[in-house]
């Protein structure tokens, strides 16, 4: 594959961040693709691969890690680069795991042109030097488990110490901190959702198989 002729498939259920990129990409002189879930991005990288693929962790209908799973445990699409850009999952283990499924690079939001601009031009003209072997299914299901069970006990804290601070804000304080609020407790939904489909998973796994 000619990474140079291929084409960047962006993947961000935010459209403000997704526009941005987009426009920025487009600008550098890169052919952009957009998706706003795993499932939609997948569509895309059916029908042609990219390039590289830039993602958001946290999406509905399939987030970042399962789209990373499906991709290296597929010889077809196994030396895509990815390149995670994430608000929500920034822990060191967050980052090792991300990095332990095959993620190529980490970069935090908001993004700092400087350093991803970079990042896209080497990898759009080189790509991915190594990747990982992909993860046994138990060995991911199980990493992401843990990973979705922080994060949900960390949005519960942040969530029960914003409600509490909320009533001692002057009137003119609130509307900022309630949109806030209400992005963490959707984040915190986001969640709780995987979390159901990866305990799921992991039951199937763990079943016995009949003889």
């Amino acid at each position: 594959m000619d990474a140079q002729k291929g084409y960047v498939l962006v993947v961000d259920d935010i459209l403000d961040i997704l526009n941005l990129l987009e426009a920025t990409l487009t600008f550098k002189g890169y052919r952009v693709v957009t998706a706003q879930n795993g499932e939609e991005a997948l569509k895309f990288i059916q029908k042609e691969h990219p390039a590289l693929i830039i993602a958001d962790i946290l999406m509905p209908r399939m987030d970042g890690f399962s789209l990373v799973h499906r991709l290296r445990i597929n010889s077809e699409t196994r030396q895509i680069p990815v390149v995670f850009l994430s608000a929500t999952y920034v822990a060191p283990e967050d980052k090792a795991f991300a990095l332990s499924i095959g993620v190529t690079r980490f970069i935090e939001k908001p993004v700092d042109m400087d350093t991803f601009l970079p990042i896209v031009e080497r990898l759009m003209k080189y790509g991915a030097q190594a990747t990982v072997p992909p993860l046994k299914e138990f060995e991911f299901y199980t990493g992401y488990q843990q990973r979705l069970e922080t994060k949900l006990a960390q949005k519960n804290v942040q969530i029960a110490r914003d409600e509490r601070l909320l009533g001692h804000l002057s009137e003119e304080e609130k509307p900022a901190f309630e949109q806030s609020l209400q992005s963490a407790i959707s984040e915190r939904e986001g969640i709780q959702r995987l979390l159901v489909e990866v305990r799921e998973q992991l039951a199937k796994l763990n079943k016995p198989k009949e003889s």
